[in-house]
């Protein structure tokens, strides 16, 4: 196995982009922080990669947050807090703004910027093990206005502030119940279930996987009518190979094999 504290791993037309530092429950270290941006937008590159799935290395951690033991120096200088910030917000900002679809595969642990590195998939699925949180009140912290957000846009601004208010950590039941994880599932089926939602939607069409994720952004950001971009999205569909694919699957009674990448 590799050493690499975060790497991409390819199956097919899925890639998994894995936090591999078990020794440390995946704490994420500025050097991690600065990788996750470069391998997804590699993944982005990638006509062949369809879903991206993040997770760790192993079934003891999803991340345990931020590397502490990195903030004497990170936070030494307002220029390097400034750096080491805008390092972590390449990371998530990257995530959010890939057009393939993303799914966050949590066990054990995922507290802080390993939370926040969830929130930034389309989706997240668990197993029981699973313990989520996030804690800047409990470091004497403030919390960035994307990360905020992020947070508002899954559960909404009352329980958001629960969970910062407080910094305390939701077991997976909880977090399930709160809508902070999408589905939930025992240890054995979590691998197998994230893989096969991940090959569903590879084989969906992936020009409507953009348009959803695009509306969906438009709509998380405040819209709340169509505009001419959105319009021209609509009608440009009807003019999209897939669209050709998809009925002529439909009245062949085949499953389509669609083109767009």
């Amino acid at each position: 196995m590799t050493q690499t504290p975060v790497y991409l791993h390819a199956e097919g037309e899925v890639a998994h982009l894995v936090l591999n530092r078990p020794e440390r429950r995946n704490a994420l270290s500025r050097a991690m922080w600065r990788s996750i941006a470069d391998l997804v937008q590699r993944v982005a590159e990638d006509k062949k990669l369809k879903v991206l799935v993040v997770r760790g290395a192993d079934s003891s951690a999803f991340a345990a947050g931020a590397d502490i033991s990195e903030f004497d120096e990170v936070y030494a200088t307002e220029e390097s807090t400034r750096e080491y910030s805008e390092g972590i917000a390449a990371a998530m900002r990257a995530l959010v703004e890939l057009d393939k679809a993303t799914v966050a595969m949590i066990q054990g642990p995922c507290v802080g910027g390993g939370c926040a590195l969830a929130l930034a998939c389309d989706v997240r699925f668990a197993d029981r093990s699973a313990r989520l949180g996030i804690t800047p009140a409990k470091l004497g912290l403030a919390y960035t206005l994307e990360d905020t957000k992020r947070l508002v846009d899954v559960v909404g601004p009352s329980v958001a502030k629960d969970i910062l208010f407080t910094g305390r950590i939701a077991d997976a039941e909880e977090a399930y119940r709160i809508g902070l994880i999408d589905r939930l599932y025992g240890p054995s089926e979590l691998a197998d279930q994230t893989r096969s939602w991940a090959a569903d939607v590879a084989a969906a069409s992936q020009f409507s996987v953009r348009m959803v994720k695009r509306t969906v952004r438009r709509i998380l950001n405040g819209q709340t009518e169509d505009d001419s971009a959105t319009r021209r999205d609509f009608f440009d569909a009807f003019r999209s190979p897939d669209f050709a694919e998809g009925t002529a699957a439909f009245l062949e009674k085949r499953k389509p094999r669609f083109p767009y990448a």
